[in-house]
């Protein structure tokens, strides 16, 4: 499994992918938002999401697991 784990403090405004969904690498599959700027979190690889760790409105501090991959 790989995890994929916020690069910084924010909250979750957009979740664009669901557990059993196929990803490309570069893909976005969630939208942060910190100090009032949108910051996409795309995938480096493709595969299938596994697990959401997240959900819209939660707030998440740098290195919290977002999602993981299979």
């Amino acid at each position: 499994m790989k995890k994929i784990e916020a690069s910084m403090a924010g909250t979750v405004w957009k979740v664009l992918v669901e557990v059993g969904e196929e990803v490309k690498a570069g893909q976005t599959v969630i939208i942060m938002e910190s100090m009032k700027m949108e910051i996409p979190v795309e995938v480096m690889m493709d595969g299938k999401v596994a697990s959401l760790h997240t959900a819209e409105g939660e707030f998440v501090n740098d290195g919290d697991v977002l999602l993981e991959l299979e």
